[in-house]
């Protein structure tokens, strides 16, 4: 947390570099604001610091509603639908695509299908069906690379729901089966060690 000196002076000039890294709670009105609200300044007698929104909420002030403290920089509101979007992605690493569908991702993160998908198409440029469908080809790709699992292991363990949809994906984007690819790799290790 930052000195009170530096608080107060930042408050007084209504410096941007310091939005979002503290926030001015008034004990006369019971709100809490971001150092560049624009309401007329309180008594520095009458106002705290804080150095999160949860940490005022926490002490009973409510959010300006002209500055809106909820949403400054740092706090996921301020990220907007890409807030979304990063959770989403989480989801999908860990798996959530894999035995689920996109219906039920969304209902995880809190939006509909629909728009999860529009979403994904603004931030990421495809489908999270696409993107999950990525995800298990680049962890298969590690696994063909790097562990002597078998074919069929690899598909499971990457997600994929058969050895045949995984055959076919590999095969769609690397144009080979991923059998051609493991034995690629052991022969430049092989060639390495030579």
């Amino acid at each position: 947390m930052l000195d009170f000196n530096t608080c107060e002076t930042a408050r007084q000039e209504r410096d941007p570099k310091f939005d979002g890294l503290f926030f001015t709670a008034v004990k006369t009105t019971g709100i809490y604001c971001r150092n560049v609200c624009p309401v007329k300044q309180p008594l520095t007698k009458n106002v705290t610091y804080y150095q999160s929104a949860p940490a005022a909420e926490h002490a009973g002030f409510r959010p300006c509603l002209r500055c809106r403290p909820e949403t400054a920089p740092f706090c996921p509101a301020w990220n907007g639908t890409k807030t979304t979007v990063e959770r989403a992605l989480k989801l999908i690493e860990a798996g959530a695509l894999d035995q689920g569908n996109v219906e039920q991702l969304s209902d995880r993160v809190g939006v509909g299908a629909r728009h999860l998908s529009r979403l994904f198409s603004k931030h990421i440029g495809a489908s999270p069906t696409q993107t999950a469908k990525t995800f298990r080809l680049q962890k298969a790709k590690r696994m063909l690379d790097n562990s002597d699992l078998s074919i069929t292991e690899i598909a499971y363990q990457a997600g994929f729901g058969s050895l045949r949809r995984f055959n076919a994906a590999f095969h769609d984007l690397y144009d080979r089966p991923p059998t051609q690819i493991r034995r690629q790799a052991k022969e430049v290790t092989q060639d390495e060690q030579s």
